[in-house]
């Protein structure tokens, strides 16, 4: 149980929170919501001890085991699969004591270390850790790839399985969808959902909160408030109650009018001075209900198109990838894509990071080359384009006006000023330079460059990743009262579901239409079985009408498939008999290291057991990760 009382807190000058009386019980699964700078965050930091209450009392259990994501990656030689173990340093320790008694030849030290690492399931730690990559989209041959070889994107990821690999009782995950795809948040969403400890997560994913979290607190105004339920039920409670504080702030001031109206017609007259002395006190007593602020700060909208060309751009035949540097060869990353966009539609891109989801855009807005094939553009095609790099892209000690004059050379100051005030950036909003803005800020900069230019066309790759679930939402709704065409590339199911018509997977080399909305995908990914074929099938029936694939092209890729899944149905097979004999071999090999007899022989056999065990017990780790690779392919 975690309690906190009168509990204040201060950033500066300015009261974050103060006198937050809350309890969270063991076990909790508890989203913490509110607006960008509210205090969560630094909630967080109070929790970790990184930070002091300014007043009251913050009590935590004893001995409580914590994990949270690590801010920074160091940049190691070590493989990935070991700095994801090394997440359990109780583990990591018995293992390093392990090694150091082997490296000494002390026979009562390695005992010691080897029933230590019994005790914390340690020999098969490299599997649980293989797993976790596997789930985050790390693939099996990237598992001993040195850390510093990842992209910061992929080190948040490391970081995060090795926040989830560590033994805890309370866990905090501060936005862990970001830098994540739809397919790594579904899986971290059901990981989630079996956590035995309490678990505290900020997210501005409201389907990620709905299917992880049991409790809400909503921190708001310096105060927090404690709801029961996930995010929905909150957000259902919460309009209830200020619906409910508005009909109570009308009739009060209702009563106030009433009440002042007899005061001032009668507090002249004697006759009448007791009943108005009474209606004065009244009016002291009444509560002072507050009336109901609109809390979503602002609206926005793209402005209608100049033009809407019916066939607005096409790919045909198009191999995408990236050109090769220094004499090197060119790196493809889709083969064949035939990609259309109309008038009017509005396409979500699915697949894991790393497929070829922002290789197909940059391919659409022209920023790449294809390969092979053709892009076509209509003449009067205008793109608005936001890419992962797009808020980082802007210009450090310029203000939003100084970006929009650079754009809009000609156009008059105030009509600028005007724009930028439509979009939030009013008043001296709009000269502040951008180095203070924080990341939801630079996104609704970029968004509104973008808007400024009238696109007819929308390609948006991660809009989400900076934007709380307010600017989420206000974008939702501008997506969807837009008249022109949208390529959308994001892992916030709200957000997709809310704006696409139709879902294309990207995945394998391949772009197919994916018959389905974003449940089927949830239900595809997670049972990778009948259901999956099934919708495989459909995704294949469902290919646009302009390819049509032969008898013989057909022939050949049945035949190479089948070809394909019986070298892997052998391989399984093989990985099976050989995982059943290493767990006989174990066995033996357990019972023996398990006999007292075995400390009194000769030291040069119990060394040459527990070298055989270790080794072993590895072959069996690494054979366990591929299996489940191979697997998976099998059933998808």
């Amino acid at each position: 149980m975690i309690s906190f009382r009168r509990f204040a807190l201060r950033r500066g000058s300015r009261l974050l929170l103060s006198d937050i009386d809350l309890v969270i019980q063991t076990g909790w699964r508890l989203g913490v919501v509110g607006r960008n700078g509210c205090g969560k965050s630094s909630l967080f930091a109070a929790l970790q001890g990184q930070v002091e209450a300014d007043a009251g009392d913050l009590d935590l259990p004893a001995k409580i085991r914590m994990a949270s994501v690590a801010q920074e990656t160091p940049s190691l030689p070590d493989p990935a699969i070991e700095y994801v173990m090394g997440g359990d340093e109780e583990l990591a320790k018995a293992l390093r004591d392990e090694l150091d008694a082997q490296a000494r030849g002390d026979t009562e030290a390695m005992a010691r270390a080897h029933h230590r690492i019994e005790e914390l399931h340690g020999y098969d730690a490299r599997a649980r850790a293989g797993r976790l990559l596997h789930g985050l989209g790390f693939a099996a041959e990237t598992h001993e790839t040195p850390v510093k070889e990842f992209s910061g994107g992929w080190r948040v990821r490391l970081n995060l399985a090795r926040a989830l690999m560590a033994p805890s009782d309370l866990l905090l995950l501060d936005e862990p969808t970001n830098h994540l795809d739809l397919d790594a948040v579904l899986w971290l969403e059901e990981w989630l959902r079996r956590y035995q400890g309490t678990l505290l997560i900020i997210s501005h994913d409201r389907e990620f909160l709905d299917g992880v979290i049991t409790h809400t607190l909503h921190l708001n105004d310096g105060s927090g408030k404690l709801y029961t339920g996930n995010y929905s039920a909150f957000e259902r409670l919460r309009a209830e109650q200020l619906r409910q504080q508005q009909i109570a702030h009308e009739r009060e001031q209702a009563e106030r009018a009433h009440l002042q109206s007899f005061v001032d017609r009668f507090k002249a007259k004697a006759s009448k001075a007791k009943q108005a002395q009474s209606r004065v006190k009244r009016l002291e007593k009444l509560a002072g209900t507050e009336a109901v602020r609109a809390e979503r700060p602002f609206h926005f909208q793209f402005a209608v198109p100049a033009r809407l060309p019916d066939s607005m751009v096409q790919i045909e035949d198009v191999d995408a990838g990236y050109p090769g540097e220094n004499g090197e060869a060119a790196t493809t990353i889709l083969r064949n894509v035939r990609f259309r966009l109309e008038a009017g539609e509005r396409i979500g891109l699915l697949g894991p990071n790393g497929a070829g989801k922002s290789t197909l855009v940059k391919t659409l807005v022209g920023e790449l080359t294809p390969l092979a094939g053709e892009r076509k553009g209509h003449k009067d095609l205008k793109i608005g384009y936001f890419a992962q790099h797009t808020v980082e892209s802007l210009h450090e000690g310029s203000s939003p006006f100084d970006h929009l004059q650079e754009k809009a050379p000609g156009v008059a100051a105030q009509a600028l000023r005007d724009f930028l005030g439509s979009w939030n950036f009013a008043g001296d909003r709009a000269f502040e330079s951008v180095d203070g803005f924080s990341g939801g800020e630079r996104a609704r900069l970029a968004l509104a460059l973008i808007a400024w230019d009238k696109p007819n066309l929308l390609l948006l790759d991660e809009p989400t990743n900076h934007l709380d679930l307010d600017m989420r939402e206000a974008l939702a709704d501008a997506l969807a009262e837009f008249d022109g065409a949208l390529v959308l590339v994001s892992h916030d199911r709200h957000l997709l579901g809310m704006v696409s018509d139709s879902f294309w997977r990207v995945a394998d080399g391949s772009v197919e239409p994916f018959d389905g909305d974003l449940d089927d995908y949830a239900r595809w990914l997670r049972s990778r079985g009948s259901a999956a074929k099934k919708a495989k099938n459909k995704e294949k029936e469902a290919k646009p009408v302009e390819r049509v694939e032969t008898a013989e092209e057909r022939r050949l890729r049945t035949a190479a498939e089948r070809e394909n899944d019986k070298a892997s149905r052998s391989r399984v097979k093989k990985i099976e008999t050989r995982i059943a004999t290493l767990e006989g071999e174990l066995a033996t090999l357990e019972a023996k290291l398990a006999d007292p007899a075995t400390y009194n022989g000769p030291t040069a056999e119990m060394m040459r057991l527990s070298q055989k065990q270790t080794e072993l017990r590895r072959e069996k780790e690494t054979l366990e990760v591929e299996w489940l690779a191979l697997y998976e392919q099998l059933e998808a």
